[in-house]
């Protein structure tokens, strides 16, 4: 039988490596008008190097994220009823992805393309009702994600969901255990990469999106077991030695000479998305040993950031896209163009979760935030 983790304890390694990856998703997207890739504001100076860098990180983020938001729906559906549990994912996750479509959003296509719109205001009444979620594609795949958890939750307890527990529990005493389910994850998003080749972040597209549910899957399992989450702690420095390894096959093939004389396109598109996923899964499992191992308590400034580090999420990329369509015009550096887009960018979002979202019922409601008691 597995041990249940004790449901009542903060799990101070979730609160942390959500705000450290919310963080990097913001950084990521500082950088975005500086890669050379075709991004909604870009420099006309670009970075072949950062690139490099980027591409790599992509690989471990929001996989990651996916698996957090498992953890906690797990946890939360073992403290509440699903009543309670569905009416607080639609407050937390459609509200704000409905906002986020109607009111967030719209700038970013605004200064995309600028020349097409008299003005801001215009450009609202034209583009606030065609409900793109753009970056909140992640809060889309969320809601859908969270509807699932409830029979996925049922079926965990039920007699196949338990083999299975103990399946997962009995390959985790084993150093390379968890790191073994990277072949069915290969398989998988092989297979679905073959039919559905679409890069699109639409939850329609099923070779994006059950490849983040398995992540999401792998945080309700992981979480529901005492041993399991103390054998991701265990086998940490195994985890980051196959990281090591994997990010060594992931940029060998990266910079390798052009393989087209010798190898099919669909061959060579599945070859990149094995060391990719290589790299996610053993950097998901490194990330979470390693948390688990050594973060014990979450403290009081970690609490705030934990809550506002969710409309910093809603906001950030506007905001970056707005303040980058200006600095990319300065006669400066890469350098400095890129650090002074990150501190305004984080200035203008953490003031404006702060001082707007924070204190006001109306605006925490509408960004995800628990309701403030009339006595505070």
């Amino acid at each position: 039988m597995d041990e249940v983790l004790p449901q009542k304890r903060r799990y101070s390694e979730l609160d942390w490596l959500r705000v450290v990856l919310i963080f990097a998703v913001f950084l990521h997207h500082v950088l975005m008008p500086f890669n050379g890739d075709d991004w909604h504001v870009m420099n006309n100076e670009s970075s072949k190097v950062l690139d490099d860098i980027m591409v790599y990180f992509e690989q471990l983020r929001l996989q990651t994220l996916f698996f957090i938001a498992g953890a906690a729906s797990f946890l939360l559906l073992q403290k509440m009823p699903v009543r309670q549990f569905l009416s607080s994912k639609f407050h937390r996750l459609f509200i704000p992805l409905l906002v986020g479509m109607i009111l967030i959003v719209p700038p970013q296509h605004y200064y995309e393309n600028i020349t097409e719109y008299s003005s801001l205001a215009s450009a609202y009444g034209e583009l606030m009702l065609s409900f793109d979620s753009n970056h909140l594609w992640f809060i889309e795949f969320l809601v859908i994600f969270m509807l699932l958890a409830v029979p996925l939750r049922y079926l965990l307890t039920r007699q196949t969901g338990i083999k299975l527990q103990q399946w997962l529990e009995r390959i985790s005493r084993h150093r390379f255990g968890l790191l073994s389910l990277v072949l069915v994850l290969i398989v998988l998003r092989g297979a679905l990469k073959y039919v559905a080749p679409s890069d699109s972040h639409h939850i329609e597209n099923l070779s994006l999106s059950v490849f983040y549910l398995f992540f999401f899957i792998a945080g309700m399992c992981f979480v529901k077991s005492e041993l399991i989450w103390r054998a991701l702690a265990e086998h940490r420095y195994t985890y980051l030695a196959s990281l090591f390894v994997s990010s060594i096959l992931f940029y060998g093939y990266y910079y390798s000479p052009d393989l087209s004389p010798y190898l099919s396109l669909t061959t060579r598109w599945q070859l990149w998305w094995l060391v990719c996923t290589l790299v996610s899964w053993s950097g998901l499992l490194t990330m979470a040993g390693f948390a688990i191992a050594h973060i014990k308590n979450t403290p009081t400034w970690l609490h705030q950031t934990n809550e506002l580090i969710y409309p910093f999420y809603i906001l950030h990329q506007t905001v970056i896209v707005m303040l980058a369509f200006y600095i990319v015009q300065w006669q400066a550096s890469i350098a400095i163009k890129s650090v002074s887009l990150l501190l305004s960018a984080f200035i203008v979002c953490a003031l404006l979760c702060y001082w707007l979202i924070r204190p006001f019922n109306v605006t925490r409601y509408l960004f995800g935030l628990k309701i403030m008691s009339k006595s505070k």
